[in-house]
C-alpha cells in the first residue's frame, strides 16, 4: 500500500515515445492501448500475448503514403503476418512483398490482389514458384543466375511473367551485422562490381517469356541514416545507365527495399521518413538527368516500420530471484516467442502493468521461461525493486520479427494476437494449443 510519502511513479511522454499514439495512462499503472486496459487483454486471453493497435498499423500506412505519394509501397510480410494484416495493408493501398509459398497464398486466400504482391528470396524453392506463376503474382525478384532458366521452363514459351533484379550495390548498412545485406559478402542478390549483376540481366533479356521491369536492392535493416539509400540510388542509375548504353534498355521501377530503422526504447534514434523520401526523390531526379535516363517509378517496402510500433508483447512474471548482485525476474515467454535479443543482442524498455508502483526502481534482467541461458528478453532495465511473481510486463514495439520468427522450443506453444481498436479486443490469432502440436506428430 503507498502513503502520501511514497509517490507513485507514472509515465512520461518520452518513456511513453517509443508505445502506439493511443497509448494512455488513466491512472497510474493502468496502461491502456487503443482504448483497452492491457491488464485486461491478459486477463481475457492469457499471457504471453501480442496486442496490435490496428489504428496504429493503419496510420503509418498512411504516413509512408503520404510521404512517397508517387511511388509504389509495399508491406515487407515478413516482419509479421496474419489475414487482418493483408486486409488492413490492402485497405490502406499498399501492396505486399512476400518471400514464400505460405506468405503469398495466405494473401491471396484473404483477397489481396495478387497483381499487387512481389515475390523474393534468395533461394526460391520450385514449389514457390509454381505458387507464384499459378496464382498470377505481379513481379518475381531473380535472385540468382540459376532462377532464370528455372523460371523461364515454368512459364513456357507462350506465357509472360514481369521480374526484377536483384542486385547488391556493395553498400554496408545496418543495425547489425547479421542484418546487412547490401555488401558483397552476404547470400543475396547479384553483384554490381564483379558482373554478375549485368550478365544475369543479359541472360533474362534473351527469355521472350520473361519482362525485365527494374532494380531491386535492399541493404539490410534497423537503417537509421539516408545517406546509403542516396548512395544506392546512384549505384542503381549508374547500372541503368550502362545497361541503356549496351541494350538500349529503359527500365521503368527501381525498387529500394527497406530496412528502415525504428526506435526501441526511449531516445534511440529512428530513420526520418520525411528527409528520406524528399532526399531520394531529388537524388534520383538528378541522377537519371545526368545520366539521361527518364525517372523510374520507385517502389519500397517498409515492414518493421509499419508494424514494430504498434505491436506490444505482455508476459506475467513467475520468479524473481536474486543471485549475487543481479536480479533476474523470469516470465512466462522467452525466446521462443522472441529470439532478436538472443541473435541480435537486441535491447527493450519493458514496463509493469497492472498495478501502480511506489518502490524505487533497481537494475533488473528480464529474462525467458527457455532451458538456454541466451534466453534473455531485457538485459539490465530498470523496474520496480517490489516486483513479484503474478505481475505483469509489457514490452513495447513488439510487432515485427517476434511472431513471425517464432519456434516450437520446449513445445510451449506461440502466443496468441489480439488487435485492440476503439475500446475493443478481438482475437486475430489463436493460442498455438498442445492438441495443435500433437497432431502434427504423427509417428511412432
Amino acid at each position: 500500500m503507498t502513503t502520501l510519502h511514497e509517490p507513485v511513479v507514472t509515465a512520461t511522454p518520452a518513456e511513453l515515445s517509443v508505445w502506439p499514439a493511443s497509448t494512455t495512462e488513466p491512472r497510474p499503472g493502468a496502461l491502456t492501448v487503443g482504448g483497452v486496459p492491457l491488464a485486461e487483454v491478459a486477463d481475457r486471453f492469457g499471457t504471453p500475448v501480442y496486442v496490435l493497435d490496428e489504428n496504429e498499423v493503419r496510420e503509418r500506412c498512411r504516413t509512408y503514403r503520404h510521404a512517397f505519394p508517387d511511388a509504389e509501397v509495399l508491406y515487407a510480410a515478413k516482419a509479421f503476418l496474419c489475414r487482418a494484416m493483408v486486409h488492413w495493408t490492402g485497405e490502406e493501398g499498399l501492396g505486399l512483398d512476400v518471400c514464400s509459398a505460405g506468405e503469398l497464398e495466405l494473401a491471396v486466400t484473404t483477397g489481396f490482389p495478387p497483381e499487387r504482391i512481389v515475390l523474393h528470396g534468395n533461394a526460391k524453392s520450385p514449389h514457390d514458384l509454381e505458387t507464384a506463376l499459378r496464382l498470377g503474382v505481379g513481379r518475381i525478384v531473380i535472385d540468382s543466375p540459376s532462377e532464370i532458366a528455372r523460371l523461364a521452363a515454368a512459364v513456357g514459351p507462350d506465357g509472360h511473367q514481369k521480374v526484377m533484379v536483384r542486385v547488391v550495390p556493395g553498400i554496408s548498412a545496418g543495425g547489425h551485422e547479421k542484418i546487412r545485406t547490401g555488401t558483397d559478402d552476404q547470400k543475396f542478390g547479384l553483384s554490381i562490381a564483379d558482373g554478375y549483376a549485368q550478365h544475369a540481366i543479359a541472360r533474362i533479356l534473351d527469355q521472350p517469356q520473361l519482362e525485365l521491369t527494374g532494380l531491386h536492392c535492399h541493404l539490410g535493416s534497423q537503417i537509421t541514416s539516408v545517406k546509403p539509400y542516396l548512395a544506392a540510388v546512384r549505384r542503381l542509375v549508374g547500372l541503368m545507365a550502362r545497361l541503356h548504353e549496351q541494350h538500349g534498355l529503359i527500365l521503368p521501377e527501381l525498387d529500394l527495399g527497406g530496412g528502415h530503422g525504428i526506435a526501441y526504447r526511449p531516445g534511440e534514434q529512428a530513420l526520418d521518413l520525411t528527409a528520406l523520401a524528399r532526399r531520394v526523390r531529388t537524388e534520383l531526379s538528378d541522377a537519371c538527368a545526368a545520366a539521361g535516363l527518364p525517372v523510374p517509378r520507385l517502389v519500397i517496402e517498409p515492414g518493421r516500420a509499419i508494424v514494430g510500433p504498434a505491436g506490444i508483447a505482455v508476459y506475467r512474471v513467475l520468479a524473481v530471484k536474486r543471485t549475487g548482485e543481479h536480479t533476474f525476474v523470469a516470465v512466462d515467454g522467452g525466446m521462443s516467442d522472441n529470439p532478436r535479443p538472443a541473435l541480435y543482442g537486441v535491447r527493450y524498455a519493458p514496463r509493469v502493468i497492472g498495478r501502480a508502483s511506489a518502490a524505487p526502481t533497481a537494475p533488473v534482467t528480464v529474462v525467458g521461461r527457455h532451458c538456454e541461458a541466451g534466453d534473455v528478453l531485457a538485459a539490465d532495465v530498470e523496474l520496480p525493486s517490489d516486483l513479484r511473481p503474478g505481475d505483469l510486463l509489457a514490452v513495447p514495439v513488439a510487432g515485427a520479427y517476434h511472431l513471425s520468427m517464432a519456434s516450437g522450443y520446449n513445445l510451449v506453444g506461440r502466443p496468441p494476437v489480439t488487435a485492440v481498436r476503439d475500446g475493443h479486443a478481438r482475437l486475430l490469432v489463436r493460442r498455438e494449443s498442445l492438441e495443435d502440436i500433437r497432431r502434427r506428430d504423427v509417428g511412432l
